[in-house]
């Protein structure tokens, strides 16, 4: 992902979500960056770009079955 569209969702993000807690980290592969809420991993954010006019952004969170029963 580029710098640019590393800020634009970013801004979606917090803008969605109403906090500015969210920070996207890149990753050595560059299909894929890192979201964090509040210095805690949320999620790996991929693009979809093989089509230059659609591009597309899938947020993969996961959820341990321990943070459910600590919650």
């Amino acid at each position: 992902m580029t710098p640019e569209q590393i800020v634009s969702v970013r801004n979606y993000l917090c803008k969605r979500f109403a906090t500015e807690g969210i920070a996207i980290k890149p990753r050595k592969v560059q299909d894929s960056v890192e979201v964090y809420l509040n210095d805690e991993i949320l999620g790996i954010l991929y693009i979809d770009d093989e089509d230059k006019t659609d591009i597309s952004y899938d947020l993969n969170i996961s959820i341990l079955q321990q943070d459910l029963d600590e919650a």
